[in-house]
């Protein structure tokens, strides 16, 4: 808690998802902030400074000179190499280096924080959380991994807002192991997948995130990993519970279903975005908000960043954006975009060597038993962020893997040769998806797909 008392704080990769959040949490907070990021030495990258600036945060290369004698803590995850120049600077002005866990650690032992957990969902669910909570008054504040398009309305960045109640919404993230460290008031559990980690080590960060937990613990009971974590829980949502969602219907970008007798209508896509709004409308519940509220809310919901983000139809053809990158989740994001057009035509972009090769069976598997015959999957090269990664393996490998199951699957080494390729072959009725993460030029790249068509 003692770190949440200094006043200037310099954060290391200011610009990732995660550390803009926090930084732009304690901006809002009063605090002086000012951080570094190797992306803005690229001028495509202009975009990210200038929304940073705005919320006053000042920006610089990621070379040193914006660490003084007057930082009082330098804030790096656990992506920062100790080899980094701005470590080494930081540490020969004795300045103290904290990890970003810790600091939002801290900052959620200063508020009644909800903490979203889970291999896939949390950053929809959160959103989802937060819109329901906002326009019933609670005026959450909000620390997060993807963009809320209605914060996004105003300029902003979107993962991030400054409430006026005591709560706190954070997306808990288990990748590097850092949930242990958060203590909420709430914790809520989605899913448990193969996703970074083993499914016995993912197992055992769930477990001590429930423990750690301090009132009330919230579980999926339509998952079947997640659910064994529901034998003491305080509340389920799923199959079996209070908060169960029947009569589901799609059709185009738009969901209905029914809870407790009540109708739900959702302007997005997807199964598993009725597992999404039952998880919130569970921890709603423990605050205060019923089943109706929740769902007169969600009919405004307005969706987050790259997550089923529907960038237009053009020549009768859909194309959607989405960070799906994990088995599970690109499952989830095919079979949600099929009932959209007649034909889905999905492009993946790996990222990380390791990565790739620690899920390669997994992401086989999930994508040729998700695909229809009509379908196809085209990947280009595994995205590369730096670093002395193995370079053994290639998205050429899961291609031939996938066609040896009989999967309409292509492979070309480059992104935008693929799509030169591509694109000519589509017709009207076709659903264009887009799916990868990590990769900062995913979005520039959506758009140039979007002009090509």
């Amino acid at each position: 808690m003692q770190i949440l008392n200094k006043q200037h704080f310099f954060f290391i990769g200011v610009g990732g998802a995660g550390m803009s959040a926090i930084a732009q949490y304690l901006a809002g907070n009063g605090k002086h902030i000012s951080g570094s990021d190797r992306l803005f030495a690229h001028s495509e990258n202009d975009h990210i400074r200038h929304q940073l600036e705005q919320e006053h945060i000042a920006c610089y290369l990621q070379d040193g000179s914006g660490i003084t004698e007057a930082t009082e803590a330098v804030i790096i995850s656990t992506a920062i190499e100790d080899t980094n120049i701005e470590v080494a600077k930081a540490r020969a002005l004795n300045i103290p280096i904290i990890l970003r866990a810790d600091l939002l650690a801290a900052i959620c032992a200063s508020k009644r924080t909800i903490a979203v957990a889970g291999t896939s969902g949390k950053s929809t669910t959160t959103a989802m959380l937060f819109h329901i909570l906002h326009e019933n008054g609670v005026s959450p504040s909000l620390i997060t991994g993807a963009g809320l398009a209605s914060l996004q309305q105003g300029g902003k960045i979107g993962n991030a807002f400054v409430g006026q109640s005591d709560w706190l919404l954070i997306e808990a993230d288990e990748s590097d192991g850092t949930l242990v460290k958060y203590k909420p008031e709430i914790g809520l559990l989605l899913s448990i997948d193969k996703d970074h980690k083993e499914l016995e080590e993912l197992f055992d960060i769930f477990q001590t995130f429930k423990n750690h937990t301090q009132k009330q613990f919230v579980v999926n009971h339509a998952h079947p990993l997640a659910v064994k974590y529901s034998v003491d829980a305080q509340q389920d949502f799923g199959e079996g519970s209070p908060f169960y969602g029947s009569d589901f219907r799609q059709e185009g970008f738009h969901i209905e279903f029914q809870v407790q007798g009540f109708p739900v209508s959702i302007p997005t896509i997807g199964r598993h975005n009725m597992e999404n709004a039952l998880a919130c409308m569970a921890v709603a519940h423990l605050l205060g908000v019923n089943v109706m509220q929740c769902a007169e809310a969600l009919k405004t919901y307005g969706g987050i960043y790259r997550r089923h983000q529907l960038l237009g139809v053009k020549r009768g053809i859909t194309l959607i954006d989405d960070y799906a990158h994990n088995p599970a989740k690109i499952a989830a994001s095919i079979k949600a975009c099929q009932p959209v057009g007649e034909r889905l035509i999905a492009w993946f972009q790996p990222h990380g060597y390791g990565p790739t090769r620690f899920i390669r069976k997994e992401l086989v598997d999930e994508i040729s038993a998700s695909l229809r015959p009509q379908d196809e999957i085209w990947m280009s090269e595994i995205y590369y962020a730096g670093g002395t990664a193995v370079k053994d393996i290639s998205a050429g490998d899961l291609i031939s893997d996938l066609q040896a199951k009989g999967v309409k699957a292509y492979f070309i080494e480059d992104r935008i040769a693929l799509f030169q390729k591509l694109i000519p072959a589509l017709h009207a009725g076709d659903v264009l998806l887009l799916m990868g993460a990590r990769d900062p030029g995913l979005e520039k790249l959506a758009k140039t797909v979007y002009e090509m068509i």
